[in-house]
């Protein structure tokens, strides 16, 4: 037996931005014998840390690769732009890609969005990181436009940001190798999804155990039945014939005796044969 059969354990990768902490926590109290691990990774190499079997499921950005991946959509965040906090832009509750036409908009190698045009005037280079965009922004140099939740990310006391009505939007899914949908990946669907842990679909250790005492209660009920059936017919069987016997006999006799006076009753001490004895003449000579 390997190490891994004595101890499973479970590895789940998650971009920046997603906050898997609630699930962790139903994770430990339903499986608290499971170790989950956490694999932090950039949102572009998450697919290939998944492909390399690095992880058993990861929470990616939208697309991934649907003939590979399988994948559950959890959610869709709104898009913002992080500006400095004294930029005319947070005069405006939201904004729109138009408002933001004349403004130098960074687009960083890491960018989630799968923008068809990029919006704004380019930047005089591409920002690697997304972290490395914001230190640009708050340099006043230019804005950025993120999920809202990677701006909460990468916070700073001297940016905000404001919700662009129009721009693309990055959706959040769970999302693991078809060929490699295993015991704790189906554990772990059935708590993204808020199964119980009683839910016939969801595979907890709970759920597993009731599995096995509904196998072995119906084992129990097929092995007993028989024996009862046997043992109740057994008893009614035994009374009801004497007593069918008796009753058939006591009704017989009066029809029998009704409908063919003494030949009725010649039949059951003997026939027609002792009748014909008493019957014959004696010859004389």
């Amino acid at each position: 037996m390997t190490g891994s059969e004595e101890s499973p354990s479970f590895r789940l990768a998650y971009v920046p931005g997603v906050t898997p902490a609630k699930w962790v926590k139903v994770w430990h109290e339903r499986l608290p014998d499971v170790p989950l691990t956490l694999v932090q990774a950039p949102a572009a190499e998450a697919p290939d840390l998944l492909r390399a079997g690095e992880a058993d499921a990861g929470l990616v950005r939208l697309p991934v690769d649907r003939d590979f991946f399988s994948a559950i959509p959890l959610y869709t965040e709104t898009s913002v732009v992080v500006v400095p906090k004294d930029h005319v832009i947070t005069a405006a509750e939201e904004v729109t890609l138009a408002d933001l036409a004349d403004e130098v908009l960074f687009h960083p190698l890491d960018d989630v969005f799968d923008w068809d045009r990029p919006p704004g005037e380019p930047a005089f280079e591409r920002p690697a990181t997304t972290p490395d965009a914001i230190e640009l922004v708050a340099a006043n140099v230019g804005l950025l436009v993120v999920p809202q939740s990677l701006a909460r990310l990468y916070h700073r006391r001297d940016l905000t940001y404001r919700p662009v009505t129009d721009a693309p939007r990055s959706g959040v899914a769970l999302s693991w190798p078809q060929e490699a949908t295993t015991d704790l990946v189906e554990d772990f669907i059935g708590i993204v999804r808020g199964r119980t842990v009683n839910s016939t679909r969801g595979r907890a250790a709970a759920g597993r155990a009731d599995g096995r005492t509904a196998e072995g209660g119906a084992a129990e009920g097929r092995a007993a039945k028989p024996g009862g059936r046997s043992q109740a017919d057994k008893k009614p069987q035994a009374d009801k014939k004497p007593r069918g016997a008796g009753q058939s006999g006591a009704r017989q006799k009066p029809a029998a005796a009704k409908s063919s006076g003494g030949r009725g009753q010649r039949a059951r001490t003997g026939g027609a044969k002792p009748a014909a004895k008493r019957g014959k003449p004696r010859r004389r000579s």
